[in-house]
C-alpha cells in the first residue's frame, strides 16, 4: 500500500487479488465506500488495485483491508504486487495445464466423430476426470460466487459457477438414471471444458497485463540500488562513515541530501543532484524519450535513472527517495493506469445489474425450451451456454486496459499524463494556446544592445542593472548578469530591493535607486523617454523585446521622479522545429495561439517567424490575465489547451481543459498540468494529442467488441446455436481479445516535425 497526502485529503493504494470481472469492481467499490471515513473510492480491474480518498484516521488502512476481505477478495500489500508484476510469463499455467490433461480423453471421441467412429468412455471414467476439475481446479468459482451471493450481488465466477455445475450435475443424474445396460450422453466434458478454458483465459489475461504494466517496470527498474558516497567532513570517528576522500557502497535508501557521490562510466544517477566535478554525456532516453545524449559540466542537473557516458563524475545529492524526479514519473503513470476515465462510467452503470440480467435470461431460456418441448436436459444445457457467455470479464477490462497502454507507451515518449480525464480530454481539444518564452522559443535571451540616454557611462548602467537584478530568475534579468559578466563586471548585492509582478523590479545599488522593467510600466509611472523614444519603437518593430532603466532623482516637489537612463533589448529564437510542430497541430485541424507579455512589435515578430497568423498572437499579456485570455478561448464551446512552463503559467494551465506542462521548467507548472512533456520539444505537444485519439480509440473498439460479444452471444446460446464448450472459448476469447487490442498502442512512436517517425526508445538500444 501506498500512501499519498494530497492538499485535501490523504489517498491510499490498496492491491486486490481475486476480481475478475466488472461486477467484481463494482462490489468492492460499493464496500470501500460504506467505510466511515471515505470520501471516495476507485476500483481498477486491469491494475487489481483500488485507490481510497479519506479523511485522516489512524485506523483506516485496516479498515479498508478488512472491508476488502468482507467482501470476499484478497488485500495485497506493495510487496506482494509488485511480485505479481515481475512473475514469470509461465506463472500460474500449473492448473491450467493439469486441467488440458484431464479434458483431453473427454474430448477426444469428439475427434473421432469426425471420421466415422463413435468413442466413448465409461460414464464412470467421465465422471472421475470431470470431478477433480470441477471441484478441485474450480473452486476459485465457487468461493467467489459464494461471496457474491452472500452480498446479494454476482460476478463472473458466480455464473461459471452455476452454470458447470448444471453441467456436471445433470451429467450424473442422467448417468444414476438410465436403465442397465445403456449408455446416456452425458455433459461431463462440457463442464470440464468450460472451466478449463475459463482459466486458460484468465491465465492470458493476467500474463497480458503483465505486459500492459511493462511501463512501470521499466521505470522502477531505473532505480539502482547502491550508490558510492564520498566520506563527509569529519571523518569515521564523528560520522561513523569512512575518512574524507574514501568512497564506500551504501544502498540508496540511506543517502542523504547534500552526501557527495561518485558515478562511473556507464552507470546509472542514483539520485537526483549537481555535477560538481568532471564532465561527462548523458542518456536521459527512459526518462525523456529524448534518443540523443545530454553533454553535462559543472553545475548541470543530473536526473536519477539517467546513465552516465564516458566520464567519472562527482556530484551532489539535492533530492532522494519520493522527491527525485524518477519517483514523481513513477508515480504520475500509477496515477494515470490506476483513474477510471469519464467513459467507465457507462461500464460502471451497466455491470451493477449485468449478473442479475443474465441469471434471468438463462432462466427463460431454460423455461422456454421446456415450454417448446424440448428435452430437459437440452433445455439446461442451453441456459448453462447463456450463463458461460455472458460472463462480462472483457468490458471490466476494456478501458483500463487502453488507459495502461496508453500511458504506458507515452511515458516512454516523454510524455507524463496526470489523469485519465485529461489523456480522454485532449482528443477533443480544437485550440492550443502557447505561453512564448521557454516554450516557443529558447528561452535564454540575450542583451542585443543598450542605449543609453545622453550623458551617461554605459559601462556603470550595465552594472548597475546586472546587480539589481542579479536575484532574479527572469530570462530576461539574467541576460543583463551574463552580459555583465561577460565583460568582466563586477556584480553586487542591491539594496531593498523589489519585484513588481509582470512589471519589473525596483532597489538600490550603491545608494542610488532604480527601476528596471517593461516600457509601458515606466511610462505609466511618468518616466519621459525623449530622444529615445523613436529608438525604442524601432527595435519593437525588429523583433526585439525591449525594457528600460530609470533613476530616481530628488526634486522638491511631492512624490517621486524617475528619469531614463537606457533602453536594453533583448533577442530569443524561436525552438528549433517549433514552426514545424505548429504547422503540424495546424495540419490536425488545430487553432494555435501566442500569448506573451512583450509588446506587440516584439510578439507579432516572433509569431511571424513562427508560421502564426496576426489574429493569433496575444500580445502584452500580464501574467495574471493569461489565464483570462484562455477562459476567453473556451468561449464558444472550444476545448482549449495551454501549454506552458513558468511558475506564472500555472493559473492558466489549471484554467484550460487541458494543461501541458514542458518538463523544464517548473514544479509548479508541472503539478498544475495534466499532461508533462519530459523535454521541451514543442512536437510532443502534437504526440499527446496523437495518443490521446487512439487510446481513445482503442477504448471505444473495445467497449463495442465487449458489448457486441454479448449483444450476438447471449441470443446464439439461447437460440441453441452455441454448446457450453464454444461458448467458454468465446467468453475467454473476449477478454484476451480485448486486452491485445490495447497493447497494440505499444507500437506507437511520435510523428517527428518533419514527418518521419521518431525512433522508440529501448532499454536495449540505449548507449553505455
Amino acid at each position: 500500500m501506498n500512501t499519498n497526502t494530497t492538499l485535501s485529503a490523504p489517498t491510499l493504494d490498496i492491491g486486490i487479488g481475486g476480481m475478475t470481472c466488472a461486477s467484481c469492481v463494482a462490489r468492492v467499490e460499493k464496500a470501500l465506500k460504506k467505510v466511515p471515513g471515505v470520501q471516495d473510492a476507485s476500483v481498477n480491474l486491469a491494475t487489481e488495485s483500488a485507490r481510497i480518498v479519506y479523511l485522516p484516521d489512524a485506523q483506516m488502512e485496516a479498515r479498508l483491508r478488512r472491508a476488502v476481505r468482507d467482501a470476499g477478495y484478497e488485500p495485497r500489500t506493495p510487496a506482494q504486487g509488485e511480485a505479481a508484476l515481475a512473475a514469470s510469463p509461465w506463472a500460474g499455467f500449473g492448473p491450467v495445464a493439469l486441467g488440458l490433461l484431464l479434458c483431453a480423453p473427454l474430448v477426444l471421441p469428439m475427434a473421432g466423430d469426425l471420421f466415422g467412429r463413435h468413442w466413448m468412455l465409461p460414464a464412470w471414467l467421465q465422471f472421475a476426470l470431470a470431478t477433480p476439475v470441477q471441484f478441485i481446479l474450480g473452486a476459485r468459482f465457487y468461493k467467489a460466487g459464494w461471496h457474491a451471493a452472500r452480498a446479494l450481488t454476482g460476478n463472473m465466477d458466480l455464473l461459471v459457477a452455476i452454470g458447470t455445475t448444471a453441467g456436471w450435475a445433470l451429467s450424473v443424474w442422467l448417468w444414476l438414471s438410465a436403465a442397465p445396460g445403456t449408455m446416456p450422453h452425458l455433459y461431463f466434458e462440457a463442464s470440464a471444458v468450460v472451466v478449463t478454458l475459463v482459466l486458460l483465459g484468465k491465465w492470458l489475461e493476467a500474463r497480458a497485463k503483465r505486459q500492459a504494466t511493462a511501463a512501470i517496470r521499466a521505470l522502477q527498474a531505473l532505480r539502482p540500488e547502491v550508490a558510492h558516497l564520498i566520506a563527509p567532513d569529519g571523518g569515521a570517528a564523528a560520522t561513523g562513515r569512512p575518512e574524507q576522500g574514501t568512497t564506500t557502497d551504501v544502498p540508496v535508501a540511506e543517502v542523504l541530501v547534500g552526501d557527495r557521490i561518485v558515478v562511473l562510466p556507464g552507470e546509472r544517477f542514483p539520485v537526483d543532484g549537481t555535477l560538481l566535478q568532471g564532465r561527462t554525456q548523458v542518456d536521459e532516453s527512459m526518462l525523456t524519450g529524448e534518443p540523443l545524449p545530454v553533454a553535462k559540466d559543472a553545475d548541470s542537473r543530473l536526473t536519477g535513472g539517467s546513465i552516465n557516458g564516458e566520464g567519472r563524475v562527482v556530484m551532489r545529492v539535492d533530492a532522494v527517495g519520493g522527491e527525485t524526479v524518477l519517483a514523481h514519473i513513477i508515480r504520475l503513470v500509477e496515477d494515470a493506469q490506476a483513474a477510471k476515465a469519464p467513459i467507465q462510467r457507462l461500464v460502471d452503470q451497466v455491470s451493477s445489474v449485468f449478473v442479475p440480467v443474465v441469471l434471468a435470461l438463462a432462466l427463460v431460456t431454460l423455461l422456454g425450451w421446456l415450454w417448446a418441448g424440448a428435452p430437459f436436459e437440452a433445455a439446461v444445457i442451453n441456459a448453462v451456454a447463456v450463463l458461460v457467455i455472458a460472463c462480462p470479464c472483457a468490458l471490466g477490462l476494456a478501458t483500463p486496459a487502453a488507459i495502461m497502454a496508453g500511458t504506458g507507451v507515452a511515458a516512454k515518449h516523454g510524455i507524463l499524463i496526470k489523469d485519465a480525464q485529461a489523456l480522454e480530454l485532449a482528443h477533443k481539444v480544437n485550440i492550443v494556446a502557447f505561453d512564448k518564452t521557454g516554450t516557443l522559443t529558447v528561452g535564454r535571451p540575450r542583451l542585443t544592445e543598450l542605449a543609453v540616454a545622453g550623458g551617461t557611462m554605459e559601462a556603470a548602467l550595465l552594472a548597475a542593472a546586472a546587480s539589481l537584478q542579479s536575484g532574479s530568475e527572469h530570462p530576461l534579468a539574467r541576460a543583463v548578469v551574463a552580459a555583465a559578466q561577460a565583460r568582466g563586471m563586477a556584480v553586487e548585492a542591491p539594496d531593498d530591493v523589489r519585484a513588481v509582478p509582470g512589471r519589473g523590479s525596483e532597489g538600490e545599488v550603491r545608494g542610488r535607486s532604480y527601476r528596471i522593467g517593461s516600457l509601458r510600466w515606466l511610462q505609466e509611472l511618468g518616466v519621459d523617454f525623449g530622444a529615445l523614444a523613436a529608438r525604442a519603437a524601432a527595435l519593437q518593430a525588429q523583433g526585439a523585446t525591449v525594457s528600460a532603466m530609470a533613476e530616481k532623482i530628488s526634486v522638491q516637489a511631492p512624490g517621486d521622479r524617475y528619469v531614463l537612463r537606457a533602453l536594453m533589448a533583448f533577442g530569443d529564437e524561436p525552438k528549433p522545429g517549433a514552426r514545424q510542430a505548429l504547422a503540424l497541430l495546424r495540419a490536425r485541424g488545430i487553432r494555435t495561439v501566442m500569448i506573451s507579455g512583450d509588446n506587440r512589435g516584439a510578439a507579432h515578430a516572433m509569431g511571424a517567424r513562427l508560421g502564426l497568423a496576426p489574429g493569433d498572437v496575444m500580445a502584452e499579456v500580464l501574467p495574471g490575465d493569461k489565464a483570462a485570455r484562455v477562459l476567453e478561448l473556451k468561449q464558444g464551446g472550444h476545448t482549449v489547451a495551454m501549454v506552458g512552463d513558468g511558475v506564472n503559467d500555472a493559473p492558466a494551465l489549471a484554467a484550460a481543459d487541458v494543461g501541458l506542462a514542458m518538463g523544464n521548467g517548473t514544479d509548479v507548472a508541472m503539478h498544475a498540468a495534466g499532461i508533462t512533456l519530459m523535454r521541451g520539444d514543442v512536437a510532443l505537444v502534437a504526440a499527446a494529442f496523437d495518443i490521446s485519439d487512439r487510446t481513445v480509440a482503442k477504448i471505444r473498439q473495445n467497449l463495442f467488441w465487449a458489448f457486441a460479444y454479448n449483444a450476438a452471444g447471449i441470443p446464439l446460446a439461447a437460440f441453441g446455436y452455441l454448446n457450453p464448450m464454444l461458448a467458454g472459448a468465446a467468453m475467454a476469447l473476449s477478454s484476451v481479445s480485448v486486452i491485445s487490442n490495447a497493447l497494440l498502442l505499444k507500437r506507437w512512436t511520435p510523428r517527428a516535425v518533419d514527418g518521419a517517425a521518431s525512433p522508440p526508445v529501448t532499454p536495449a538500444a540505449r548507449p553505455v
